[in-house]
């Protein structure tokens, strides 16, 4: 099993997502579903398989080295097909950068089981922000 990346984001880890992969371009969270992820049919709720979806589309926009500076985005659009139910199990949501511009950039993610089996897909455009400047070196 991979190793966590510690991140800070408050609905992410209350929720029990872990991050195991973020290089520019990519990104990869991981989520073990427990019975408070489940709506009244037993399911995982539409809105847990979204937020994954978000999150990984929206991790894979930004560079996690914050060399030159802090990056945030914000979705501006985010589509997504559900393709199949689960229940138990751990997902795995994987976020693919597929272009860049100077304010928005578009990628596309899927969320599928340990197994492989599809639960759901997204494309969606995000808006960067750099917000703080970072040094690394002597003034």
């Amino acid at each position: 099993m991979a190793s966590h990346i510690p991140f800070e984001n408050p609905l992410l880890q209350f929720l029990g997502v872990q991050l195991i992969r973020w290089e520019r371009g990519e990104a990869e969270f991981h989520l073990a579903i427990t019975d408070y992820h489940l709506n009244r049919q037993g399911n995982l709720q539409g809105g847990v398989i979204a937020t994954l979806l978000d999150v990984a589309c929206g991790y894979s926009g930004l560079d996690p080295s914050h060399s030159v500076a802090i990056e945030n985005s914000a979705s501006v659009t985010l589509n997504v097909s559900f393709v199949n139910k689960v229940s138990t199990g751990r997902l795995i949501a994987r976020g693919n950068l597929t272009r860049t511009g100077k304010r928005l950039y578009f990628a596309t993610g899927e969320v599928t089981c340990e197994d492989g089996q599809l639960i759901a897909t997204a494309q969606g455009a995000f808006r960067i922000f750099r917000s703080q400047i970072i040094s690394h070196g002597a003034d």
